[in-house]
């Protein structure tokens, strides 16, 4: 008998089972609808249907990186609890998942469930696992990044699972992208321990970067009020946060009152050009603070923090004979974004005694 995307749908509303599932459940039961749902119970994927309306925000990162470092794959797997999260089967259903994508290279979770799994689907495997665990587990989101030619990619997760970072490099040779892929591994973990949100400060939005300026301004203007009041020195007030806001016109107004500065010191004309770089670079370091703590490039390099994470890479590929720029990181956070259950046991117990 035909299975029509119509009955696909009546049995996936009737028990919640993926869709592939539901599919497949019809055509081994010729169209039946009540044999599809025995077979689906039989299989414990009904089962674990009937968790969907549970939310699932705890849960584990998994990583697969090639050995060329060429290739690399992040994926969130979520589940109810924590403690489930520990648990031995999770770990290998994640890690598993993560080797399911990399070597599958699925762009979509549909597209992961159809790919072929030892002797099934991966649908069908996952599935399986999910009713052995016992609690709502799903594949929230994964991403594989590829480098190009002449490039490098790496990654890194934390060791508590929860977070996780890719970074993607183009390097001048392919001499200078494999010597930079231990070096990807530390900035990953950088970017786990440091979080920013973006890559450079030109991927802000504008509207951010002036509510930030706005509420940064007034939090220091407050600060130094109470430092006055303690007769502390106080924090410079800068008129700009970001590299972004720094235009050519901005820049040129900040050197000229700089020159009128020195002029009213009376400092002579020929050494002016020993002193404004310094003071331009001090100026752009206090108007750029939000650079410094959410892009990437722009932040103070953990390991070493006397450059920033852009001038690490590029020293880094200096010593191999080339040079190197990052192009792309992707972090992920379980559970982010996720509105997490907040049981209250005094009112679910007043809702049944009522």
């Amino acid at each position: 008998m035909e299975v029509t995307a119509g009955m696909v749908k009546d049995l996936r509303q009737a028990t919640d089972a993926p869709m592939m599932d539901c599919k497949k459940a019809l055509s081994e039961s010729n169209g039946d609808m009540e044999k599809a749902k025995e077979w689906l119970r039989d299989r414990g994927m009904a089962q674990s249907a009937k968790k969907a309306d549970r939310i699932a925000a705890e849960g584990l990162l998994g990583l697969k990186v090639s050995d060329t470092f060429t290739s690399a794959s992040l994926v969130e797997i979520n589940s109810e609890t924590d403690f489930v999260a520990k648990n031995d089967g999770f770990i290998n259903l994640v890690n598993n998942t993560a080797a399911q994508v990399f070597v599958t290279k699925s762009s979509s979770v549909e597209e992961l469930n159809e790919s072929s799994y030892e002797t099934d689907t991966f649908s069908e495997y996952f599935s399986a696992q999910v009713a052995r665990i016992g609690e709502k587990i799903v594949v929230r989101r994964f991403i594989t990044l590829n480098a190009a030619e002449n490039g490098c990619v790496n990654g890194y997760v934390h060791s508590n699972g929860r977070i996780g970072v890719l970074v993607a490099a183009k390097c001048s040779d392919a001499k200078v992208a494999a010597a930079l892929a231990p070096m990807l591994k530390n900035v990953a973990m950088h970017a786990a321990a440091m979080k920013p949100t973006t890559l450079t400060s030109k991927d802000f939005d504008p509207a951010f970067v002036e509510a930030e300026t706005i509420g940064r301004i007034e939090a220091i203007k407050t600060e130094n009020e109470e430092l006055g009041r303690l007769k502390k020195p106080l924090k410079n007030v800068p008129l700009y946060i970001s590299m972004s806001q720094l235009t050519p016109d901005v820049l040129k107004t900040a050197e000229d009152a700089i020159k009128t500065e020195l002029a009213s010191e009376g400092k002579p004309e020929k050494i002016w050009g020993n002193i404004i770089p310094g003071k331009m670079a001090r100026f752009i370091a206090d108007n750029t603070t939000l650079d410094k703590e959410l892009a990437l490039l722009d932040q103070n390099y953990v390991m070493d923090d006397s450059m920033s994470v852009a001038e690490a890479i590029a020293k880094e590929a200096e010593k191999h004979g080339g040079t190197a720029e990052l192009v792309e990181f992707i972090k992920y956070e379980v559970g982010e974004g996720l509105e997490k259950k907040v049981d209250n046991f005094a009112a679910e117990v007043a809702a049944q005694i009522s």
